[in-house]
């Protein structure tokens, strides 16, 4: 049993958790980091394309279920940073729309309770931070900006700078996609057979064997274990967390540590587990004080839970694509609405490209499309796409446990029609840029259109907002019902947007972060 005293605890070292013991390590107060996973070892099977998308290898051993019972294997990863070991360091921000009342054709994204220009000062020190590569001004939806990128873009290999030409012929505003990488480059921002990276093809999805990504280990955890007031404890599961008689204050963390029973105290808890597993943590954390759930009167934890409607598809290139680092272009034309649609699309962008493994384990999909072509002459020639459509919360899309403390998911997608019509706009427009008009639905380890195990892009289950009947957590984070509690992973979001959350989340752990230094002065 482990008594003594910290002045905050979080738990979680992912985007959110490790972004914030980043900010809070110089303060010099007492920090203890909790984490139920290990640090990730460095093994050639890190840039195993079996290994990692086929086999699972980094995937966490789990069953959940879904609303009818129905067991299933999520794509949900474990580690010392997180999801971000394996994610594809996509650092988009929000558009300033994104933080207002949108209309979907599925239902209604609502405002949040902080607009873009309280974010953007944040949105900026987490691109620095993160070392993003990029260069705002390109995308004509992106909001105004305090600092430029610290690096410049990854520049387009060949093949896709041919495809960034042909759909700007087309009338379209193609961009270089915000990259996290701590990639050497020559002075023209070209990725160079680098000392660190010298396999790009194995970045998006993949742990990064050179530690070349910029994931929340690499640049927030292992900086803040360099203080002597930062601790970390690994394999350490929070289990639940208990409040004084009053139910106004979190005392105690118990957690299991390699199995056994352990407990830790601090004056400030911060949750940051996960959308998903935060909200599991507060519902298993439900006492006398607080029946349905701490931090739950509002009845809203675990619910509007939000995943992004999104697919993984290629495109066949009529000549080849010896693309290694394709990950550098995206496209928001469609994100707000079409010309022959009023309601969002959403975001297209390149996704890391696809190899002979990854083609055969979807063989049994195409087989009767193309039973003739080699796997590796597929990939030879694929261009390979990821498309993300805003998933608007819904109250019945949630978070719930079983008796017996199984994790069950509910989840109802309204919005299939306008990822349908996205989908449908990328395929115009790659036949019209000397591509084959057949796309291959592509699986990765999220799927193909990502079905319910897919939560990457998980959030919304402890949503913050001005009214404590409506939210769980006032604007800085803070449960309403309680002094010191905190959550700061992607459950805060009102509405998820169409682009990749992880910088909004980082950015969001550096705003709370400060708050949290006023509040520990």
């Amino acid at each position: 049993m482990q008594s003594t005293p910290y002045d905050v605890i979080i738990i979680g070292t992912g985007a959110g958790g490790g972004t914030l013991a980043h900010r809070l390590a110089p303060s010099g107060k007492r920090i203890l980091l909790l984490e139920r996973g290990d640090w990730l070892p460095r093994e050639r099977a890190n840039w195993d394309s079996a290994a990692v998308f086929l086999q699972g290898r980094y995937q966490a051993r789990e069953t959940w279920y879904d609303a009818d019972g129905h067991p299933f294997h999520p794509g949900i990863h474990y580690w010392v940073g997180g999801n971000t070991k394996v994610y594809g360091a996509a650092l988009f921000r929000l558009r300033p729309q994104d933080f207002r009342e949108i209309r979907h054709y599925g239902g209604i994204s609502p405002a949040w309770p902080i607009t873009y220009d309280d974010l953007e000062p944040y949105y900026s020190q987490a691109e620095q931070l993160y070392q993003v590569r990029g260069r705002h001004g390109e995308d004509p939806t992106e909001g105004h900006w305090s600092q430029q990128y610290p690096h410049p873009p990854i520049r387009h290999e060949p093949r896709i700078q041919q495809l960034s030409d042909d759909l700007e012929r087309l009338g379209l505003h193609p961009f270089h996609a915000p990259c996290g990488a701590l990639l050497d480059q020559d002075d023209q921002g070209r990725a160079t057979p680098f000392s660190r990276c010298i396999r790009c093809d194995r970045y998006d999805g993949f742990p990064c064997l050179v530690q070349g990504k910029s994931d929340a280990e690499i640049i927030c955890v292992r900086p803040a274990l360099t203080h002597p007031n930062v601790q970390l404890l690994t394999r350490t599961r929070a289990t639940r967390l208990v409040t004084d008689g009053s139910g106004r204050t979190v005392t105690r963390v118990l957690a299991e540590r390699d199995g056994q029973p352990e407990e830790y105290r601090a004056d400030i808890v911060v949750v940051a587990c996960g959308a998903i597993n935060s909200a599991a943590l507060l519902l298993r954390s439900a006492s006398d004080q607080h029946p349905h759930g701490l931090a739950n009167r509002s009845d809203v934890v675990g619910r509007y839970y939000m995943r992004h409607i999104s697919s993984a598809v290629m495109a066949l290139s009529i000549e080849p694509n010896p693309t290694q680092f394709q990950k550098t272009l995206a496209l928001n034309d469609f994100y707000f609405r079409a010309d022959d649609w009023d309601y969002p699309l959403g975001n297209i962008q390149m996704v890391g490209k696809s190899d002979g493994e990854m083609v055969k384990g979807e063989a049994p999909h195409w087989a009767g499309w193309a039973p003739e072509m080699a796997f590796e002459e597929i990939a030879r020639h694929a261009v390979d796409f990821w498309l993300t459509t805003e998933d608007p919360p819904l109250a019945e899309n949630r978070v719930t446990l079983d008796r017996d403390g199984a994790l069950r998911l509910h989840l109802r997608d309204v919005n299939g029609e306008a990822h349908r019509r996205l989908t449908a706009k990328l395929q115009r427009i790659v036949s019209r840029a000397g591509m084959r008009e057949h796309l291959l639905p592509r699986r990765l380890y999220l799927g193909k259109l990502m079905d319910i195990a897919a939560t990457a892009h998980q959030a919304g289950t402890v949503r913050f907002g001005t009214d404590p009947r409506t939210s769980a957590l006032d604007v800085f984070c803070k449960a309403h019902d309680l002094d010191n509690l905190y959550v700061v992973d992607g459950s805060f979001f009102p509405s998820i947007g169409a682009v990749n959350p992880a910088l909004t989340i980082m950015a969001n752990a550096l705003r709370v972060g400060d708050h949290l230094l006023e509040r520990l002065k």
